[in-house]
């Protein structure tokens, strides 16, 4: 009743919420997205998303769809690697930001190491930043991070804002420097983070610095100050800081998938991981909402 191709485009629009990005990811046009789209539509009887010239959301027989189509894509993959034989081997090095470790990324690799039990997945946690450089190095062969602006590397997993969070009832003095919370060079958001401030001309005084996202969020549960973050993965025990507080736009970022260097013993193990992910991506966000 359900094409898979349909579905895989289906899931591509839903996760970067834009049919322009998911004709660039699947390698398509962007009639053919629609196309597909409108296929799916009629094949379900419903409206799975509501469109304008600005804006792509995911109506509620949208969201429902999510979880059918994930689970339609796992059983077709599984049915064809079963009857084709193809087992994957080799040593794979992925990267992850930190963003994912309390995400359900856990639950992407552990169904990866069952359905490919002889790739050698060997995890790397570190900065956005760091991941890109050992990438570069050609120490990683897969990472799963933020990117800078403007950067073109990597496949699109999803879209997000960034603001400002921190501890529930925290208030920040106009008068005096906004305290803050940020990973230590190269992070990425902390980089926006301070570029956002100057623009802005407030001045900032750095309270903690932690490599750890963990040791972060301590500091901003603790009322320590405020960090940047990614809307759809704000922490538990943090809020988005109200209006009132007159912070700069931090602005947005990309998540991506990016490839290294091809070594032909990783190359395949990339590949299916990279899918699972791209496939999944919905499933990264901690609060469960979609990113706008």
């Amino acid at each position: 009743m359900y094409d898979p191709t349909q579905l895989r485009t289906f899931l591509s629009v839903a996760q970067t919420l834009s049919f322009t990005q998911a004709a660039r990811r699947l390698g398509l046009r962007q009639s053919t997205v629609s196309q597909h789209v409108r296929r799916l539509e009629d094949a379900t009887g419903r409206q799975l998303f509501t469109r304008d010239t600005h804006s792509v959301e995911l109506t509620e027989d949208g969201e429902a769809m999510l979880g059918f189509a994930r689970r339609i894509l796992d059983v077709h993959e599984q049915a064809a690697q079963f009857f084709t034989g193809t087992r994957l081997r080799g040593r794979l090095r992925f990267g992850a930001s930190e963003d994912f470790v309390l995400t359900r990324l856990p639950e992407i690799l552990e169904r990866f190491r069952y359905e490919h039990p002889e790739v050698d997945l060997e995890l790397t946690v570190e900065l956005s930043g760091t991941l890109h450089e050992k990438l570069a190095a050609g120490e990683l062969d897969l990472v799963l991070a933020k990117r800078r602006p403007k950067d073109p590397r990597g496949e699109l997993v999803w879209h997000d804002e960034l603001v400002w969070v921190g501890a529930q009832g925290l208030r920040l003095d106009p008068g005096r420097p906004v305290p803050l919370i940020v990973y230590p060079p190269p992070g990425i958001t902390r980089e926006l983070a301070l570029r956002a401030l100057e623009r802005q001309g407030r001045e900032w005084r750095i309270v903690c610095t932690s490599g750890s996202l963990n040791g972060l969020v301590a500091a901003a549960r603790a009322g320590l100050g405020v960090m940047v973050h990614a809307r759809g993965m704000i922490p538990p025990g943090l809020v988005r800081m109200p209006d009132r507080a007159e912070l700069p736009e931090p602005g947005q970022v990309d998540f991506v998938v990016a490839h290294g260097r091809r070594r032909p013993s990783a190359q395949g193990a990339a590949h299916a991981l990279a899918a699972a992910i791209l496939s999944g991506g919905d499933r990264l966000h901690r609060t469960g909402g979609r990113a706008r």
